[in-house]
């Protein structure tokens, strides 16, 4: 996915008074212009396509235990169209931080948010696309915007990031699953920090590693740019195959790819009604973000790094070595993960021991007590101030008088 490089700016005929209006009918009509398939596609045709897609992550076999009831998916994207029948009742629309940039206008809706969230929870009832989460909610938090084409990335000053309020936003907001299809291309300590948290609070979450795989630089060097928070560690990062299995010749190579999805010729839902066509690896995460969303709604305290091993562990198409940077782990498998997951959602922290087996009869270790003031040196502290401040008052009253004196 191409997108709009930090600082440029519209120039031509839009740089005149004009500009707000002329803009945003031009973003409007670009972003839901007709693509691939047309309106009137049929869709059993649709899913008959879509086919491939559920057979490769072995999907139905998971819908056997859940379908992501109960569990909220955030989507940082771009604004995605809520009346979608796809999606309608089971969207919320969270704050724009795309910084969209013609003033106080809402951003307009994206074709790229409205696809990813029909992948992770279409509700596939009426003719509708299904996703792999079909009775997840979703939870949408613009990051991006179409114009023009591009996609501007979110957060370009260093002291502010919109990728990383949007993950606390989603955090602190009752989100199960972060699922983040685009990304930038270059660390930021803002963002790595907010995955952490979300991490830390038991949230995971999955992102695209990006299209450079078939990039000139990708093949002189024989690995790819790093995308974010892809790259950063404890993220899912998910990179894209075809109908045979293969990986991508675009999905990026490098060591941020943890496990690989269907990701060439994906259909998925457009704003307006119809479908498209995606090839990228952002609608392999999305999917992927959609198989986590069903863990989660098995097993909602499960970990995050418990919930990638249920994925790796699991993965089809592994290579004998296990790993390499091109396919991750292998292909996700839905079924086998949640299996997996059931399997490490019932490990405890530590074995019970009878007492009779302890030695002697004291009571176990509680373990070391958590940092904090230390009592005695707080006391010492304030006594200390508490003498400083006398004696610079003494002396101050000493000078003081003295001086009158004079």
């Amino acid at each position: 996915m191409l997108r709009r490089p930090p600082g440029s700016s519209l120039s031509g005929p839009l740089a005149g008074p004009l500009a707000k209006p002329l803009a945003v009918l031009a973003a409007c009509a670009l972003v839901l212009l007709p693509a691939a398939a047309p309106a009137s596609a049929d869709a059993a045709e649709i899913r008959k396509e879509q086919r491939w897609v559920f057979d490769a992550l072995n999907v139905e076999k998971a819908w056997e235990s859940t379908k992501g009831a109960g569990v909220t998916v955030a989507l940082l994207d771009t604004k995605v169209q809520p009346s979608l029948k796809e999606l309608k009742g089971r969207l919320t629309e969270g704050p724009d931080l795309s910084g969209f940039v013609f003033g106080d206008l809402e951003s307009p809706v994206g074709a790229h948010g409205t696809r990813m969230a029909s992948l992770i929870a279409g509700s596939g009832r009426d003719g509708a696309l299904s996703g792999v989460a079909p009775e997840a909610r979703l939870l949408s938090i613009p990051v991006t915007v179409e114009v023009t084409g591009r996609m501007m990335p979110p957060g370009l000053g260093v002291e502010d990031s919109a990728m990383a309020r949007a993950i606390r936003y989603a955090v602190n907001h009752g989100a199960t699953v972060i699922a983040v299809p685009g990304g930038r291309y270059g660390a930021q300590r803002l963002d790595s920090d907010s995955v952490a948290y979300a991490l830390s609070r038991g949230v995971p979450v999955v992102a695209a590693v990006g299209d450079d795989g078939a990039s000139e630089s990708s093949r002189s060097t024989g690995t790819s740019y790093w995308r974010f928070p892809a790259g950063y560690t404890g993220v899912v990062g998910v990179g894209a195959v075809d109908k045979s299995g293969a990986v991508a010749e675009f999905s990026s190579d490098n060591l941020s790819v943890l496990v690989t999805a269907p990701g060439v010729e994906v259909p998925a839902a457009r704003p307006g009604g119809g479908y498209d066509k995606v090839s990228s690896t952002d609608a392999s995460a999305a999917l992927v973000a959609g198989v986590v969303a069903l863990i989660k709604a098995k097993h909602p305290t499960l970990r995050p790094e418990l919930i990638s091993r249920a994925l790796t562990s699991t993965a089809r198409g592994r290579l004998e070595s296990g790993y390499d940077d091109r396919s991750g782990f292998g292909v996700v498998d839905a079924a086998a993960a949640l299996d997996r997951a059931a399997t490490l959602a019932a490990y405890r922290d530590g074995v019970p021991v009878d007492k009779e087996y302890r030695f002697g009869d004291q009571p176990p270790s509680q373990g070391p007590s958590r940092p904090g003031p230390d009592p005695f040196r707080m006391w010492a502290y304030g006594v200390g101030v508490a003498l400083g401040l006398v004696a610079f008052s003494g002396a101050l009253i000493i000078l003081m008088r003295r001086t009158d004196r004079r």
